[in-house]
């Protein structure tokens, strides 16, 4: 292996030494695999750990951590005393509409029709519903014939039939006020209001009447309370989910930092060779609001050698202070980015901004730095 390659290799290794858990990182699942097949013990990653006190505002809010995730909906009060059980008649003929329709087959249609119409005058409506099935059959293809045998189903309480000759009349004649009045309050009679309500809307618009009316002041308020119902809980629910997702950015985060602080050697002086170390001990630092303390030396340095004891006690003294070793000749990039020209140097960083720099090997304003800074 070339000399650069195996340096490379060999700053990878002293960065796991330093961070073990940056082989949990997936793009080095591969080298994980093989350092546990010769059977490494890689530490485990951190487990996310509620807050008692989070997770209590987390419960209260509509979601567990265990058990049931939805929000229990409460009851509606709503005005049902016209619903009807629905009817599972088998559903009424209604006739061939590819059928030629004549004259002649139109006149008995109408004259069927009018039958009907002296049937529901009697009161007699099933004998209305046979006329009207015979009138259906005859001129298939006649909106009002469905309307009209839908409106005596109505009358009858046999809503789904009357939704049924509804459909037909729309499906012939999009624009059938009759079809959607009486789809409208046959809706109403099952308990479906908003669905009603949009019915007898169109209905008011293509051919207003007072039933369509009267039967809106029923249907409206019922599906006014739907909506408001339909909108406080999608509110509750949106609201449930930013702060679950909320919830779990900052569980996120802690095991960032926590990660990131399982790096920093708290009390040691850390020696950093590339760019990528120093990057990615600075971001710790950041993440866990720590003073860092870069210590540019050299080994042919008497100065640095003077001062080194000193920066070796200090870490000691203030372990939650990041000192970071850098020597200038095996870390030249580093070098060279911080403008370093002379040794030792001490440059004091803190949530990534450069604070302060000590240049020389001073003791005491070392010592006053690290403690003005530290606290």
């Amino acid at each position: 292996m070339e000399a650069s390659k195996m340096e490379a290799f060999k700053q990878f290794i002293d960065q796991c030494k330093a961070n073990p858990l940056i082989l949990h990182t997936p793009s080095l699942s591969f080298f994980k695999a093989y350092l546990q097949s010769l059977g490494a013990k890689i530490p485990s990653e951190p487990k996310q750990e509620y807050d008692s006190m989070e997770e209590e505002q987390y419960t209260s809010a509509g979601t567990r951590s265990s058990g049931e995730d939805e929000i229990v909906e409460s009851d509606i009060e709503l005005d049902a005393s016209d619903v009807v059980e629905p009817d599972n008649d088998p559903p009424q003929e209604m006739g061939d509409r590819s059928a030629e329709v004549t004259e002649e087959t139109q006149d008995a249609a109408q004259m069927a029709k009018s039958k009907a119409m002296e049937a529901i005058s009697e009161g007699k409506l099933d004998e209305a519903i046979t006329f009207l099935t015979e009138a259906v059959q005859l001129n298939p293809t006649s909106a009002i014939l469905h309307g009209t045998r839908g409106s005596v189903f109505l009358k009858l309480k046999k809503p789904n039939a009357a939704i049924r000759d509804a459909e037909a009349a729309l499906q012939i004649n999009p624009d059938s006020a009759k079809g959607y009045k009486v789809r409208g309050m046959a809706r109403a009679m099952l308990g479906q209001w908003q669905e009603a309500a949009n019915d007898l809307h169109i209905a008011a618009k293509l051919d207003y009447d007072e039933e369509i009316e009267s039967m809106l002041k029923k249907v409206e308020p019922n599906a006014h309370k739907i909506e408001e119902h339909r909108k406080k809980y999608d509110r509750l629910r949106k609201e449930r989910e930013l702060k679950r997702a909320e919830h779990e950015r900052k569980l996120r985060q802690e095991a960032q930092d926590r990660a990131a602080a399982s790096g920093l050697k708290d009390g040691e002086v850390i020696q950093i060779r590339m760019i990528s170390d120093l990057e990615a001990k600075l971001k710790a630092a950041s993440k866990t609001s720590r003073l860092g303390v870069l210590y540019f030396t050299a080994t042919w340095c008497g100065p640095c050698r003077f001062i080194s004891p000193l920066v070796t006690s200090s870490a000691s003294k203030y372990p939650k202070v990041v000192f970071l070793k850098i020597d200038i000749d095996e870390a030249r990039e580093v070098a060279s980015r911080y403008n370093i020209s002379s040794v030792p140097t001490f440059i004091f960083v803190k949530n990534g901004q450069e604070i302060d720099k000590v240049v020389g090997a001073d003791k005491n304003v070392l010592e006053s730095k690290i403690a003005q800074h530290a606290g």
